[in-house]
């Protein structure tokens, strides 16, 4: 695993991933509701009986749960801002962020957006404050796409390789921010956090509940700020809770419906942020969802005998990456209370 996370760091692959998976999105999302219409269809109508050569060797592999696949639906947003409240945000465009943080009405308009919760960004201070830190003297220029999206961001936290932005949709008036560092508190890390206080009641969320645009706009930010692709993920929603932002793309589709050849290494990435999803549930469920928290991980013994039996069942298999994969998630959705979590079928 190391030796992956020195691979992803690397900037040319980073510029690589960036691209492949705003292409790689759209077919994510599609091959999750076609399996989920696949399984439902199985359900109906029974298991089909199996030949001897379609047994599993070596032992009964785990299958996944059967759930179903939550996607975009911009309800989830409370309080939109009108369009016409929005409109005075395009004479920024091109302009250095700076310009735009000083601004009256915006600054209004970030007060109902951003969650009203006391973050650990070294030490505790306002969410606010510490967008501020790293938003503030920006020179990057205000971008707005397909003159709908824009997004201001900066690099200029001054510890712990503070860096953040400010995504908004100016036709649907939903805000989205995000805050990256390297938390020295105990937390999975680095870790990036997303947030609004437009989404509220929710026990986690899954990328393909935001926006299909957000989602583009986050990869192409990543990508520009060196963020890795795979990192412990968040959501601080209006509630002032932290809760687990699932990744549930998958990296081994390209947007043809293709899979990734043999070798490419987008097996190990799904193994990877299943992984990074389970640790970080764990996280939440000690430190009871709280925005500020402290606490240090703890690697107890229930933790080190599942471990032992995943890789017990897992290595009698065929297929022992997928068997990994598939165990990993149960779990984390379970750390989460049982609820189902939608993840992309495996090939």
């Amino acid at each position: 695993m190391s030796s992956l996370r020195a691979w992803l760091h690397k900037p040319k692959v980073l510029y690589f991933l960036g691209l492949a998976t705003v292409c790689l999105l759209p077919a994510s999302i599609q091959v999750s509701e076609a399996g989920a219409r696949e399984s439902a269809n199985a359900q109906q109508s029974g298991p089909p009986p199996q030949t001897p050569a379609q047994v599993p060797q070596g032992g009964p592999q785990p299958q996944p749960a059967q759930v179903p696949v939550l996607t975009y639906d911009k309800a989830i947003f409370q309080n939109r801002i009108p369009a016409d409240q929005l409109a005075f945000l395009n004479q920024f465009a091109g302009t250095p962020a700076k310009d735009l943080l000083r601004d009256k009405q915006y600054r209004k308009i970030m007060k109902g957006a951003i969650p009203n919760c006391i973050f650990h960004y070294g030490s505790d201070m306002p969410l606010s404050d510490a967008l501020d830190m790293v938003l503030g003297g920006s020179k990057l220029p205000v971008a707005i796409r397909e003159g709908r999206y824009l997004t201001i961001s900066g690099m200029n936290g001054p510890y712990l390789a503070g860096r953040g932005f400010i995504w908004i949709d100016l036709q649907d008036g939903i805000v989205l921010g995000g805050f990256y560092f390297h938390p020295t508190n105990g937390e999975p890390t680095p870790a990036l956090n997303i947030f609004s206080k437009q989404i509220v009641k929710q026990d986690y969320l899954l990328m393909s509940q935001l926006s299909p645009a957000f989602a583009g706009d986050l990869i192409q930010w990543s990508t520009a700020s060196r963020v890795p692709p795979v990192t412990p993920r968040y959501f601080i929603t209006g509630s002032n809770k932290k809760i687990l932002l699932v990744h549930n793309e998958d990296y081994c589709v390209f947007a043809d419906g293709t899979l990734a050849p043999p070798g490419s290494g987008c097996e190990q990435m799904d193994a990877e942020a299943a992984d990074i999803d389970m640790d970080s549930a764990s996280y939440l469920e000690q430190t009871h969802h709280a925005t500020n928290a402290t606490a240090w991980m703890i690697n107890g013994p229930d933790q080190v005998a599942w471990l032992q039996a995943r890789a017990n069942t897992c290595g009698r298999g065929p297929d022992p990456m997928g068997c990994r994969i598939r165990m990993t998630r149960e779990r984390t959705y379970r750390i989460l209370g049982g609820n189902p979590m939608p993840h992309p079928p495996r090939k």
